[in-house]
């Protein structure tokens, strides 16, 4: 996925405007989001990632700029079915600990949008289904990664690197498998 928003640049960016949600969280919140509620959850997403900002501190506007920029980037990814989408993370030059911190912030985002919120018996039903319920299982216990130090460097990467494999489809199929109880945009 080309995203607009640098994840690094958008971490600064919350911090400054007194957020308390990372980029990282930020676009796993995005990403559930758009999953269960389409479109429709784009307001609601948007205000708990800045709730407790300060919204007369100038930083806002750019916070704001920059999260409806992933947030239209992340439904594009997820509605051109291209398999386009990616999690937003820290950069690969960054160290393994930074990034796989940032892995854990993205999964603890995507929970948060899958949880919360008033669902109808029938989403709650799904999600607790299969497949959904061992991707959910699945993502907690992501949630609580950490680099091995007793492993080399190439071990931790290969890790890494199929865990966010992992997220990435499993973000899609969790998008597909609850299309037909996403609310339909106005026509």
């Amino acid at each position: 996925m080309n995203f607009q928003v640098d994840h690094d640049v958008l971490n600064d960016a919350l911090q400054r405007c007194g957020a308390s949600w990372t980029a990282a969280q930020a676009h796993g919140l995005f990403s559930s989001r758009l999953a269960v509620s389409g479109s429709n959850g784009h307001t609601q997403s948007l205000s708990q990632v800045l709730e407790g900002s300060d919204e007369s501190d100038a930083f806002q506007k750019e916070c704001e700029d920059m999260l409806a920029a992933l947030w239209l980037a992340t439904h594009s990814a997820f509605s051109e079915r291209q398999s386009a989408f990616e999690p937003l993370l820290a950069d690969d030059g960054d160290n393994a600990a930074i990034r796989t911190e940032a892995v854990a912030h993205w999964c603890e985002g995507y929970l948060h949008g899958l949880v919360s919120g008033d669902h109808e018996a029938a989403l709650r039903e799904r999600l607790a289904a299969e497949p959904l319920a061992d991707i959910i299982k699945d993502i907690l216990q992501i949630t609580r990664a950490a680099v091995d130090e007793n492993d080399d460097d190439e071990s931790n990467e290969e890790s890494y690197v199929e865990i966010i494999e992992y997220l990435r489809v499993a973000a899609q199929l969790v998008y597909e498998e609850l299309a037909e109880y996403r609310p339909r945009p106005p026509q």
